[in-house]
């Protein structure tokens, strides 16, 4: 009898756990919708062997969870990570951004803040010079981060709109890659965020490029959306192999749906720039 009650225990057990692994498991969205449309006919190979995802298992605020892409091999003209593309599954617009890399930028490491709406893999693919496609996730618990409410002092924001800061790790030298922090002002609006002061909803206002030079070769290339967070925060490399300038460039749009780019509007177009002495 005894062991008779271990087994229904047992069998309860397997029924109880096995819907939640399947819900961390669950690629339904990226099998039936965004694999056919951002890499249809193309094969994707799932491993750790050119890039790796790090994020948190469980947020601690679901609109600003970072998120860091590692890349496995130094970018050089031989052999390099072209593209990185990241995904949230289950946000209402799962895709975060296409970022383009390059053998002047040195590593195709990529760290950012962004948006998740519930629980999803958020998911990285990697395209290298020779158009090989490889695939790493992580299972995020979030809720809530598209949504989530604008600061109280949306209009003090707007007057800091499209401000620029630089900052590159110390000990910079000539031909190695430098880390460098690209923090720009803006609230990066989602269009599912309500206005805590007249309790209407913001329509979406986020920035859609972004280009990355150094002595006016590019660096760091980007198309992203309303899934990075207020205020976007980017590491990245590039390599000084002399004295230059740094230079930000990026755009803004405005859409009518938080979930379709039919009908959008070109906001304001910004840059920056940044002395760099190796």
């Amino acid at each position: 009898m005894h062991k008779f009650i271990q087994l229904v225990c047992l069998s309860v057990a397997m029924v109880l756990v096995v819907p939640g692994a399947r819900a961390e498991g669950d690629d339904e969205t990226w099998n039936t919708v965004l694999k056919s449309q951002f890499f249809s006919g193309k094969a994707i190979e799932e491993n750790n062997a050119v890039i790796e995802l790090d994020a948190p298992y469980r947020a601690e605020d679901p609109a600003i969870v970072p998120v860091k892409v590692i890349s496995k091999f130094p970018q050089n003209k031989d052999k390099y990570i072209r593209k990185i593309w990241l995904f949230v599954d289950k946000n209402p617009f799962p895709f975060v951004g296409e970022f383009e890399f390059f053998p002047e930028s040195g590593k195709a490491d990529l760290a950012m803040r962004i948006r998740v709406n519930t629980y999803s893999n958020i998911r990285a693919i990697a395209e290298t010079n020779d158009g090989k496609l490889t695939m790493a996730k992580k299972f995020v618990k979030a809720s809530g981060g598209c949504s989530a409410p604008i600061g109280a002092d949306l209009d003090e924001a707007m007057k800091r709109l499209g401000k620029v800061k630089f900052r590159i790790d110390d000990g910079l030298q000539a031909g190695q890659p430098a880390q460098t922090q690209l923090m720009i002002s803006h609230p990066n609006l989602t269009g599912m965020q309500m206005d805590q002061m007249t309790r209407f909803i913001r329509k979406s206002h986020f920035i859609d490029q972004l280009k990355v030079t150094f002595n006016n070769k590019p660096v760091l290339n980007a198309k992203i959306d309303i899934a990075i967070s207020a205020d976007p925060n980017f590491r990245f490399y590039f390599v000084p192999d002399k004295a230059g300038e740094l230079k930000a460039e990026f755009t803004d749009i405005s859409c009518e749906s938080p979930t379709s780019r039919n009908v959008c509007s070109k906001g304001s177009g910004y840059s920056q720039s940044y002395a760099v002495n190796p």
